[in-house]
């Protein structure tokens, strides 16, 4: 960049992407990092930070700009390594789900005994929704610390093959950044660039992540993204409220993505995934689950239930989420395998113990 110093810079860049619809210019790479680099660093006032991160939005972001925005938080971002051939980031909006209640904090440990080691990055719940996240169910309902180390939950994951990660601990500039979140309202571009940060790797191969996007066109800068942070395969789709719930609500436009060929794209809808006595049971527990207001205690109830002994609502949709999952990243052939791979583990009751120790020793 040039000599000037970053305030001046940043009025530079507010006078170009805030200009209205007609007049407003597009920022370069090197610009747009620059800009949330001056953001995340606190090097411009509060007013102006909020002012383009509105503006930002409303002029809507290039795919050069994301790159750029992304490289920013890539930079701030705290990263580390495990011992494992394989890990899949679940990353679903930071900012909830407030609808149908969502068992993904459960699919976890599922996972993690399919021989998909698996963490959930998340935050504690943003606007617009203020919906539930992992985190949420983590610290508001369990009771654990939102201000425990993240060696902490690091050697937890490694040692359970299950885990959950906060920004609190992944990106802490980013997360400084909640209160400003909080009065813009609406959601900036963060909401878009958090979800494909890689805070976790293995050394070579295994890099798997599972995001989501509700509105259509947001899968374009999330593969060019998740491809500059090193994700070895990347699977993006429009699911239930914008989570990794693929083909239960709706038909689910899916994008694959493993950085040698063209992104294939899959259509995942029930009838063509699950044999008719599986589509029958998940659509029946879905069903029944509209009707019910998405709570904590709701949450926590359904899914150690069903960890429990694969008994209640919960229990097909957490084997329909893990299995689907599995097949996505190749540990099954068919959907329908993972789910009765995943409906076997459930009963035999062992995810719950595992998940009672993780957040025993968690506290």
């Amino acid at each position: 960049m040039d000599k000037m110093d970053a305030p001046k810079r940043f009025e530079g860049y507010l006078q170009k992407i805030a200009a209205g619809p007609k007049l407003s210019k597009d920022l370069s790479e090197e610009e747009a990092q620059d800009a949330l680099t001056s953001i995340l660093h606190g090097s411009v006032s509060k007013v102006r930070a909020g002012v383009f991160l509105i503006a930002a939005r409303m002029k809507l972001e290039t795919v050069t700009e994301n790159i750029g925005y992304w490289k920013a938080l890539d930079q701030t971002t705290i990263k580390h390594e495990l011992p494992f051939t394989k890990l899949l980031q679940i990353a679903d909006p930071f900012d909830g789900f407030n609808r149908v209640p969502y068992f993904g904090f459960f699919t976890l440990p599922v996972l993690a005994r399919m021989g998909l080691p698996a963490y959930g990055h998340s935050t504690q719940s943003l606007p617009p929704k203020f919906g539930i996240t992992f985190e949420d169910l983590l610290v508001k309902h369990y009771g654990v610390s939102q201000n425990d180390p993240l060696d902490k939950r690091l050697a937890l994951l490694k040692k359970y093959s299950f885990g959950l990660l906060a920004t609190e601990h992944t990106n802490p500039a980013l997360e400084n950044l909640r209160d400003l979140r909080v009065e813009i309202i609406k959601r900036p571009m963060l909401a878009t660039l958090e979800k494909l940060l890689q805070p976790v790797r293995v050394k070579s191969g295994g890099n798997f992540l599972a995001s989501g996007y509700f509105h259509r066109g947001y899968e374009v800068p999330m593969l060019t993204v998740a491809r500059l942070s090193g994700f070895d395969k990347t699977v993006i789709g429009n699911g239930s409220e914008g989570t990794t719930f693929f083909g239960v609500h709706k038909e689910a436009r899916v994008f694959i993505d493993s950085g040698e060929n063209d992104t294939v794209e899959k259509k995942l809808v029930l009838q063509n995934m699950f044999s008719i006595v599986t589509q029958d049971q998940i659509r029946g527990a879905y069903q029944d689950l509209k009707a019910e207001k998405a709570s904590l205690e709701f949450l926590s109830h359904l899914g150690e239930s069903a960890l429990k002994n694969n008994q209640g609502l919960a229990a097909s949709l957490i084997a329909c989420h893990a299995g689907t999952l599995a097949h996505l990243f190749g540990v099954f052939r068919t959907p329908q395998e993972g789910f009765d791979c995943a409906q076997t583990i459930l009963a035999a009751g062992t995810c719950h113990r595992l998940l009672m120790q993780y957040l025993e020793d968690i506290r």
